[in-house]
């Protein structure tokens, strides 16, 4: 299956004022949000339901410093954990993995990281429900 682009991660330091930027100015509607290790994390689609790609916003605090999982990334989708796993493989033999593969649990999913050639980290997931539903959802 060829990786399919689900999300656009972006690091704010005023996650409240960026959500509400993009759903008055731009229309989205806050479709899912959470805290992840201290990160207030909100996902933003065109649609209230039915979205294949996000934006993700990731709330930084201005005193904490994005840690790489946190940084801006472009996030595609898998047919497998196998795949997760050889794309690691292949970007750990040119020394480009930057987080290993890893099981995020039901709304991340499994996971893993890697560099493009300037540095942008591009993350491959299988699991990962992008039209994931909480009570944030307007």
């Amino acid at each position: 299956m060829k990786a399919r682009l689900t999300h656009v991660a972006r690091p704010t330091r005023d996650i409240d004022a960026a959500i509400e930027f993009y759903r008055d100015l731009v229309g989205l509607h806050l479709v899912h949000e959470r805290e992840d290790d201290g990160v207030r994390v909100a996902w933003l689609g065109e649609e209230a339901r039915g979205n294949s790609f996000v934006l993700v916003l990731l709330g930084v605090p201005p005193e904490r410093e994005p840690h790489p999982h946190f940084a801006d990334h472009l996030g595609y989708d898998v047919a497998s954990r196998g795949e997760v796993d050889a794309i690691a493989e292949r970007a750990r033999s040119r020394g480009i993995l930057a987080e290993p593969p890893t099981d995020g649990g039901e709304v991340v999913g499994y996971y893993c990281m890697i560099e493009d050639p300037d540095g942008n980290l591009v993350e491959f997931s299988y699991g990962q429900p992008i039209d994931v539903q909480t009570e944030a959802a307007d």
